[in-house]
């Protein structure tokens, strides 16, 4: 029996009450003692018995009292949208903790929670992009042992993509359909993205690795098979890929958080079906299962 003050430390920062910070406290917890640093408490840290450290990533200024006897770093903190001002101050505070990594000898690891490919436009001219951009480049220039995990959509438990889609059906019973909904995507379930990160923790270092689920859909077909789940007929408002962008930039100005106009135009560019991930022993879970799960939670409320 591993005593727990034996087990190696892990920082993982951004936090557990999201939905792959979950999912790592759910894989890790029983064999690293953890320490998570975000804003707010969540539920979960109490009874894991993992260390809550109150803190803004972008105003933490020395990261080496953090860093203490941690072997692994895990990097999920990011904002969903926002402009510069927002994104600029967490960037700067990851490039320091990336400094601050690369000068602690006991870290073998830093995971790096990014993103897939979008169109060549939003890469350089959305701060959301551009500034994530910024930081995977530091960290891949930096010298230090890294994995960067690009996932494309990511589902699981209170997830705010599929969870949020089938909430919004089974609510109004219509749909947006953006264009023809001929593009694609490969959704990968948030817990095995926490097995993965465990995997490649032995794997070599210095890795980059795009991830996908088990299954490419047709965005169309994911949608029929969410109201499938439902026990309801799909019924769609049809919008152009232009419509469904200005509808997407009216909700984001009237402060909706429901779609963001650059989610609407990387959707539709077919960017984001990837190959799945196969490094695993066992399957990757298909997402058909947590529909039907979702379907039956929303219908008994």
């Amino acid at each position: 029996m591993i005593r727990p003050a034996d087990r190696p430390g892990m920082l993982l920062v951004g936090g557990g009450g999201g939905l792959v910070g979950r999912a790592i406290l759910q894989e890790f917890s029983a064999s690293h003692r953890i320490r998570s640093v975000h804003r707010h408490p969540v539920g979960e840290e109490p009874r894991l018995g993992v260390e809550w450290v109150r803190a803004d990533v972008g105003a933490v200024t020395s990261w080496s009292e953090l860093l203490d006897g941690c072997e692994i770093v895990v990097n999920l903190a990011w904002h969903r949208a926002g402009g510069a001002r927002r994104f600029r101050p967490l960037a700067d505070g990851l490039l320091r903790l990336t400094d601050s990594v690369a000068a602690t000898p006991s870290v073998r690891r830093f995971v790096h929670l990014s993103v897939p490919d979008a169109p060549p436009h939003l890469e350089t001219e959305l701060p959301y992009l551009s500034y994530k951009r910024r930081v995977d480049r530091a960290i891949g220039g930096s010298g230090i042992p890294y994995l960067i995990l690009r996932p494309t959509m990511l589902f699981g438990p209170g997830d705010r993509l599929l969870t949020v889609m089938m909430r919004t059906m089974h609510r109004y019973g219509r749909f947006p359909m953006f264009g023809d909904g001929d593009y694609h995507v490969s959704p990968i379930a948030s817990l095995d993205l926490a097995a993965i990160v465990r995997k490649e923790l032995e794997g070599p270092p210095r890795r980059s690795l795009v991830l996908g689920g088990p299954e490419r859909w047709r965005y169309r077909d994911l949608t029929d098979r969410m109201w499938s789940a439902l026990g309801r007929p799909p019924r769609y408002w049809r919008l152009s890929a232009t419509g469904g962008r200005r509808v997407a930039s009216l909700l984001e100005h009237l402060g909706s958080k429901l779609i963001y106009e650059y989610e609407v135009e990387w959707l539709v560019s077919d960017l984001l079906g990837l190959s799945p991930y196969e490094g695993l022993s066992r399957p990757l879970a298909r997402v058909g299962p947590f529909l039907d799960a979702t379907a039956t939670e929303l219908r008994a409320r």
